[in-house]
């Protein structure tokens, strides 16, 4: 125990000062410029009155203020291309961002020009190696269709912008893989969304939560899709054959169904036409006969009985 006068002082932590804000602190202002030509005549006006300083004794002395202005002047024009933005800082503080395109020019001509470029951008990932909700390893990727829509967050928010949207796309697909099965396996499984099967659904996800993350960098998502996908190759094998024997039960029971009706059909028949009536020891004979025949792979080689049907 510390003595009364040497216990430490509580220091207390102000929340702002470990708690992120909730909203990005710069958004886009929009920028005052005039058309650049008209900024040449300026210039040109300018020279024009450099000259005369320059040509009379007195007004020499002007040419010391009037000179640098006109060299610094020069720094003042910016040629903004379409889908493009120019983000403008005065000495490390962010003032507006100019997107008039065309030969622009600004009346201070100390402004930092930056340009972002607002074109849509291309983002395949690589392929991930995951587990799925049923824990098993499966390779994905996926292909993100974006673009800067917000120029002063992208600069200001976020250190490397393009980097973030590879970050932050590899780890919503990495999320949003573990919440779904690959495929239907299991029981809880049926009637559910799965990767492989509901590709519209889990792009519309996988979009929300890619835009999401990159909100804050002043980024839209316009499209996320799954571009790649497959079981791991420790299981791929083991996979296919379950693949293998799902479509081979599916099969024999397509085939088991539509010889049941058959034979539905043909006792149902023979009863309402009277040709023969069967007791229900030749209802089975017939019953298990037809099925053979129906439901064999090979062909069948039929016995005929010269007897009667006792014999």
């Amino acid at each position: 125990m510390y003595p009364l006068a040497m216990q430490p002082a509580a220091v207390n932590i102000p929340t702002q000062a470990i708690m992120p804000p909730n909203e990005p602190q710069f958004k886009d202002k929009q920028a005052t410029s005039i058309n650049g030509f008209i900024g040449l005549l300026l210039h040109l006006g300018l020279s024009v009155f450099n000259l005369i300083l320059t040509a009379t004794g007195p007004g020499a002395l002007l040419l010391i203020i009037t000179g640098p202005i006109w060299l610094v002047m020069w720094n003042s024009y910016v040629i903004v291309n379409p889908n493009e933005a120019v983000v403008l800082q005065f000495f490390g503080k962010y003032k507006a961002t100019l997107k008039t395109e065309g030969f622009r020019f600004f009346l201070n001509p100390l402004y930092q020009k930056s340009k972002i470029s607002f074109k849509i951008n291309n983002f395949e990932s690589s392929k991930l190696k995951v587990n799925d909700v049923n824990a098993n390893p499966i390779d994905i990727a996926a292909v993100v269709v974006w673009r800067v829509y917000d120029a002063a967050e992208a600069m200001f928010e976020v250190e490397n912008y393009g980097h973030y949207v590879q970050i932050q796309s590899e780890a919503a697909l990495r999320e949003m893989a573990t919440k779904y099965p690959y495929d239907a396996i299991e029981e809880k499984d049926i009637g559910g969304i799965t990767l492989s099967s509901h590709q519209d659904e889990i792009a519309k996800q996988l979009q929300k939560s890619v835009e999401a993350r990159l909100a804050r960098a002043g980024i839209q998502v316009l499209e996320a899709r799954i571009s790649y996908l497959a079981y791991s190759t420790e299981i791929a094998q083991a996979m296919l054959r379950r693949q293998q024997a799902s479509a081979v039960v599916a099969a024999r029971r397509e085939i088991v169904d539509g010889a049941v009706g058959m034979v539905e059909l043909a006792l149902e028949q023979l009863s309402t036409k009277g040709i023969i009536d069967l007791d229900e020891d030749k209802k089975a004979t017939m019953v298990s006969n037809l099925l053979v025949v129906l439901c064999s792979e090979t062909d069948t080689t039929p016995v005929v009985n010269t007897g009667t049907l006792y014999q």
